[in-house]
């Protein structure tokens, strides 16, 4: 018998999803997540989360909240997180994520702006940030954390630990709601790199269906493992690794955190992995400096693996020839990427990027190592995904083809318009950028500029307002050099400006870890950076290496001068958005000195 996900037309919504899914398989394993007391992995059915919903669903109804009331969450990724969003879903109340390591102040800004009655935390980090946001944020009247801090005594009243409040609730009558499609599920606050984030209003329907279309771009099976390491306050982890598990009935296995990624790919030996760029780059990273270490003959190998590999690919693809160097696969598989897919638990069907783009240098290595990247689109206004890969017609430098049931075109200035069940409803208060955003036909304007090729895949080729107009009128996208000067592991974080100059220029943070190495084969000081990097030779060294990565953009398209640093930015500062996108106004504000040097003495 074909497997099949579960009808969204039957259970309409994702409180019904959650229902129906638990009646079709209560004693299948649903969760698993370590647990640092016992120090193992610890799993949950779905009967046993069921239990939990209905505990936490009568701590609600004791809060007296009402249908459309607005509920925050600042947790890892964990089965509480599943419990919190299907108590609330199940009492029509509306989820509002919040990013874990967010600023205090930006996070009370997203409870006041949404009015969240209640937040909820994981623990001793949040108990950090706990009394500036509950100072801050008149509406909360309650705050609930899974874990008791060290000190209750200057708490506010407003304050319970998860256990007292869940046994303060036992015996609560939990009250019958009727939870429509058209409800609202959630309000997601965008990255917010231009300015104060826009919360998107995403109903029940919204991220249920986009869900549905993304299972019918794969053969998805029930006993697929899921490990989800991205925030499920990003959406794409959130329907990705959360509601799509959920239709298909699979376990998804809670990663401990980014720096232990590599065990628990071992131990979990996850079929499916969601993942943003910047997991692959560091992945790439980590390969780049191993190959460093073990010399030319460990460079030659894992090259030739990569390129047969790569060809192996595109044959299978139907893009190339049959060529007589594929009969070496076998052997250089073995030698070179067997090794490669084992460290990411040798089980990997699918792994999908997404939220930023991919370098096609990075996804041609790892795809000709036999690690199945299928790059995808999407915006946390559209629940969240647009286009996809799929296996079998999988052209890694783009952002693959519509899921089936969301249309797309091609408007003026080459920008990608989309209409779909999956489009918000609007944003929260905020009718002015709704309007700007959603046409009176109901296509939502993206911003991006694409093109189609002869496959029928979509390629972004540049973002409208993220265009630098140099002064002789040639237009650059700053964000694809980036991403070219990031490939090189001496340079962390690049940020290209040059608006209306006459050439263009950069600010770029140093690697911290490979400064060190650097210095020693240049015979420089690494223990006074800023005296060595004020040196004009050092900085010709660097806008060297920065050129061998631009060598292909255009003439126009160089970066001539540039500003080097090893202070990274961060989320703390306000220089990154909690998905670790670049605020390029904040970043251009923090240089603004800088900056303006660069372009000294240059006429326009």
């Amino acid at each position: 018998m074909t497997f099949s996900a579960i009808d969204p037309d039957r259970v309409q919504t994702l409180s019904g999803l959650f229902r129906e899914r638990v009646a079709l398989s209560p004693d299948k394993p649903a969760y698993r997540q370590f647990d640092c007391a016992a120090q193992t992995w610890k799993s949950y059915t779905w009967a046993e989360v069921a239990h939990e919903v209905s505990r936490w669903q009568a701590a609600l109804a004791k809060e007296n909240m009402a249908p459309g009331d607005r509920v925050a969450v600042m947790l890892k990724n964990c089965v509480e997180w599943v419990i919190f969003d299907q108590a609330a879903l199940g009492l029509g109340l509306v989820t509002v994520p919040l990013y874990l390591d967010d600023r205090p102040d930006n996070a009370a800004w997203i409870i006041n702006n949404s009015g969240a009655r209640l937040l909820l935390v994981e623990g001793r980090f949040q108990h950090r940030k706990l009394a500036e946001i509950v100072s801050a944020s008149p509406c909360l009247e309650r705050a609930v954390s899974l874990i008791s801090p060290e000190n209750l005594t200057d708490w506010s009243p407003k304050f319970m630990v998860a256990g007292d409040w869940l046994k303060a609730a036992d015996g609560t009558a939990i009250p019958e709601r009727r939870i429509t499609p058209d409800l609202l599920a959630s309000i997601v606050y965008t990255s917010g790199t231009t300015g104060r984030p826009k919360g998107v209003m995403l109903t029940h329907e919204n991220m249920l269906w986009n869900a549905w279309y993304a299972s019918r771009c794969e053969n998805f099976g029930p006993d697929e493992q899921f490990l989800s390491f991205l925030p499920l306050s990003h959406t794409l982890e959130r329907t990705g690794g959360y509601y799509l598990p959920m239709l298909l009935g699979a376990e998804v296995a809670y990663a401990r955190s980014i720096n232990l990624l590599a065990q628990d790919m071992q131990n979990v030996r996850p079929t499916v992995l969601i993942s943003v760029p910047r997991i692959y780059e560091r992945m790439y990273t980590r390969i780049e400096d191993m190959l460093e270490k073990k010399g030319r003959v460990a460079q030659a190998l894992f090259k030739a693996a990569a390129d047969i590999g790569w060809h192996r690919f595109e044959y299978a693809q139907g893009r190339a020839a049959w060529h007589p160097k594929l009969l070496a696969w076998p052997l250089f598989k073995k030698l070179v990427a067997d090794g490669v897919t084992e460290k990411l638990g040798g089980s990997l069907r699918i792994a999908v990027s997404g939220g930023a783009p991919l370098s096609p240098e990075i996804a041609r290595i790892f795809i000709g190592l036999g690690v199945p990247i299928l790059q995808g689109y999407g915006l946390t206004e559209t629940s969240p995904v647009i286009t996809v890969n799929r296996p079998e017609s999988n052209v890694p430098s783009s952002i693959g083809k519509p899921l089936p049931g969301v249309d797309v075109k091609i408007g003026e200035n080459n920008e990608l318009l989309t209409r779909s069940r999956c489009v918000m409803r609007g944003y929260w208060d905020n009718p002015e950028a709704t309007a700007a955003t959603i046409d009176g036909a109901g296509w939502l304007h993206t911003g991006d500029q694409t093109s189609v090729d002869a496959y029928g895949h979509y390629h972004i080729i540049g973002r409208i307002k993220d265009i630098i107009v140099l002064s002789n009128g040639e237009k650059v996208p700053p964000e694809d050099m980036e991403s070219a000067i990031e490939l090189d592991t001496l340079f962390d974080q690049v940020i290209v400006v040059g608006e209306g100059k006459p050439c263009l220029a950069a600010v770029v943070v140093i690697n911290n870890e490979h400064w060190q190495p650097w210095c020693e084969e240049h015979r420089l000081d690494a223990s006074n950076p800023a005296s060595t990097l004020a040196d004009s030779r050092v900085n010709k060294m660097l806008l060297a290496r920065i050129a061998i990565h631009i060598k292909g953009f255009p003439g126009y398209a160089q970066v001539r001068r540039a500003f080097f640093t090893l202070n990274p930015w961060t989320v703390e500062e306000g220089l990154l958005t909690p998905t670790m996108k670049k605020k390029r106004a904040q970043i251009a504000a923090r240089h603004v000195r800088e900056i303006q040097s660069l372009f000294s003495g240059l006429s326009v």
